[in-house]
């Protein structure tokens, strides 16, 4: 029986420079869609998954991020005078239990392999499952919870995939496929950003795996990989060679927030799924693309 993974590991350091300016002093974990920052909804997902430890990865002016998962007892109090309880149920529902949450140190910006070996002395001997909190994803259930779902059948380690046009697999991580139905199978090996030409697969990794710990010591041996950066994708490769590895292809939409049409594209779809604001943003929408003419007052 697979050991229980009960952390998480969020890597929240990058310096957001594809929003700049909006990221100059706002950490773009905090960029919001609709009106839940995209980190949320990472945290949200590990917590239907049953992930009962938040651990962020964070670097300088991220605080923020450890301030949204705090309680703001002011607010709170104002809240509750005005009679907003709605608002003041919302935030409590969405704060992490006393000692969910531990926040360490990426000083420098190595790579995603060294922002996970960051994290190490808090994960321990265990299991884990790492989410990039740039790709937010549309699917009943999260992605992450189709993942444990899988990882209690298989153990070892598990990656989310899913497939892109064969032509843009040169900007991903991309996976090998082995044996095994089309929603599980096999990972027999993975190569970061190939060549169209040279991919194993138009399979890509999509942001959130369940990794073994040994993935740490292998990580502390390697050197420097592509962009000078410690590449969470070698240290993989290398613990392959020890654990077997599965590939689950979920059910669901992804969206990179880290990409202004990603972002914008979340922001759409979220938003049209919303009761209280859908039908009234629709209408906005066909405004805006000239299905109904915009009438101009005066």
């Amino acid at each position: 029986m697979a050991n229980t993974v009960r952390t998480a590991v969020f890597p929240v350091a990058g310096l957001g420079t594809r929003f700049l300016p909006a990221t100059k002093a706002m950490p773009k974990e905090m960029l919001t869609v609709v009106d839940r920052p995209v980190i949320q909804y990472a945290v949200d997902e590990a917590r239907e998954a049953g992930i009962e430890h938040f651990v962020f990865v964070t670097g300088r002016n991220k605080g923020v991020i450890e301030d949204h998962f705090d309680r703001q007892f002011e607010l709170e109090a104002t809240l509750e005078a005005r009679g907003k309880l709605d608002a003041l149920e919302e935030l409590r529902r969405d704060l992490p239990k006393a000692g969910q949450t531990s926040f360490t140190r990426q000083q420098e910006p190595l790579g995603l392999g060294h922002a996970v070996w960051c994290a190490r002395d808090i994960v321990g001997n265990e299991p884990f499952a790492l989410l990039l909190p740039d790709m937010i994803f549309k699917s009943e259930p999260g992605v992450l919870k189709q993942m444990m779902d899988a990882y209690e059948q298989t153990g070892g380690n598990v990656i989310a995939v899913e497939e892109v046009p064969h032509e843009d697999v040169s900007s991903y991580g991309v996976v090998a496929r082995g044996e095994g139905p089309d929603e599980r199978f096999s990972i027999t090996g993975m190569v970061e950003k190939p060549k169209p030409e040279d991919a194993p697969s138009n399979l890509i990794i999509s942001g959130r795996y369940i990794l073994q710990p040994e993935i740490f010591g292998l990580i502390t041996e390697q050197a420097a990989g592509a962009g000078g950066e410690i590449q969470i994708t070698d240290a993989m490769q290398a613990l392959m060679d020890m654990q077997k590895f599965t590939g689950v292809k979920y059910e669901g939409r992804s969206f990179d927030c880290g990409s202004k049409i990603g972002f914008l594209s979340a922001n759409v779809v979220f938003a049209l799924d919303r009761e209280d604001i859908a039908d009234a943003f629709m209408q906005e929408l066909k405004t805006l693309t000239g299905e109904i003419p915009i009438s101009i007052a005066g």
